[in-house]
Formats: C-alpha cells, structure tokens, sequence
C-alpha cells in the first residue's frame, strides 16, 4: 500500500505497473465502469492530477489484513487544491481533503482488486459546488428540487 500512495502521490503514470497486477480491477465513486488495466488507472489518475496537480495520497491509520493476507482495507485521505479546471468546471482554488477507504484483493504481493470508497457529496461541499447543509443556499436548492419549505425554515420530504 505505501507503493500505491506513492503512485497516486508521485503523478508517474508507469508507477501503478509496479503495483498492481496484470489483470488489474479498479472501482471508485466517480468510475462509471470499472477500470481493468494499470494503464486504464493510470490515465484516471492523470485526470486528477490535471485539476488538482499538488494531489497526494496519505496514510490515515491500521490498515487491516485478512489473516491469509488475501484481503487488506486502508485508510487514506488525498490532499489536494483545485487550481485547473475539472471537467467542465472552473478552477475554484479550493483545497480539498478526501477521506477514503480501499478495500484490496492481493495476489503475489501486488494489488489484484482495488474498491475505494470515498464521499462524493462532502467533495461537492468542500469545492462549493453544492451549498452547506442548514444554508440559504441549500433551502433555495431544496426549493428548486420541489421540496419546498415549511413555516419555521423547516424542508418537507414527505412527498
């Protein structure tokens, strides 16, 4: 794992090589499909390192191991300012901090399988793309979406 930090972390495409298997499977919140190849990851990664290129990946606590050593889950956070654009949106010079959790499948000493888990609303928080909760700005959305609002600032979900 600290290789894999070190990949995320270095923005050396060919480092993931070292890491993963040929056979490789990857899967997080903002891939449509999984990725199968160090080469498919590698160019996910590039995109992240295009709109936030001071992007690294930190160690967060224990990383646990099933006893076999087959199955590992750790801990991270990825550091990063959103200084490029991303996809359409413009630069918001925002720095983020992205707790996650990978949950890993080894083979022969490299990562075979890789699921991240990683909240994709707090990260539309933290670059303000979606307002705070308990806003005005987050009544107005709610507003908007048809939820409406009750006396005392209350929203109404019962629909």
């Amino acid at each position: 794992m600290d290789g894999w930090e070190r990949a995320w972390s270095g923005r050396d495409p060919r480092a993931f090589s070292a890491v993963v298997c040929d056979d490789f499977h990857y899967e997080d919140p903002l891939t449509p499909d999984p990725l199968e190849s160090a080469a498919a990851l590698a160019a996910h990664a590039a995109r992240l390192w295009k709109s936030f290129p001071d992007a690294r990946l930190q160690r967060t606590g224990e990383r646990l191991a099933s006893a076999d050593g087959r199955y590992l889950a750790a801990p991270a956070k990825l550091l990063a300012n959103h200084s490029e654009p991303l996809e359409g949106l413009a630069a918001t010079g925002r720095f983020v901090i992205v707790h996650a959790v990978f949950y890993c499948e080894v083979s022969d000493g490299r990562l075979h399988r890789v699921r991240a888990f990683f909240d994709v609303y707090d990260v539309a928080l933290q670059l303000g793309i979606l307002p705070k909760p308990g806003t005005l700005g987050e009544k107005a959305l709610l507003a908007l979406r048809g939820f409406g609002l009750r006396a005392g600032g209350r929203e109404r979900f019962d629909r």
